[in-house]
């Protein structure tokens, strides 16, 4: 297993109501990008449900120089209605269920730091300040 000491979040950067799915996310990373798979290990949909990425034990491709370390957590969506401007905006299905998976996966890797794409990059990913909101689980 790899050893794994942050648990980044990161958004869709798609507009509220839209909703995604593992495999939309997977043609946008293989086709879009000539990426071998998916970026994410884990995606939270709309509607709360969460859908497997990539394998776990595999390093994602979702925060360059951190990725053999890493977790990624994909919430759909993070753009307004016009996608202008970054925007929280997580149903409350996604944010109790990410709340679960995040205390869910600090159960298996207690010293992860969970942390938002924004803290590795100049993007406003994950629209909102998961550092800090994440910070006491």
């Amino acid at each position: 297993m790899r050893n794994i000491d942050k648990i980044i979040i990161h958004c869709s950067a798609t507009p509220p109501h839209k909703d995604f799915s593992a495999e939309d996310i997977r043609d946008w990373h293989v086709k879009g990008n000539k990426w071998s798979d998916i970026g994410y290990h884990y995606i939270v949909r709309l509607d709360g449900a969460m859908e497997y990425g990539r394998p776990i034990e595999v390093p994602g491709a979702h925060c360059k120089g951190h990725n053999q370390d890493s977790i990624g957590i994909c919430y759909i969506g993070g753009m307004d209605k016009d996608m202008e401007c970054a925007e929280d905006t997580r149903t409350p299905n996604q944010t109790a269920s990410l709340l679960e998976l995040l205390r869910l996966l600090k159960k298996f890797h207690p010293n992860a730091v969970i942390h938002g794409h924004r803290d590795f990059s100049s993007k406003e990913c994950p629209s909102f300040d998961a550092t800090s909101e994440y910070k006491n689980i």
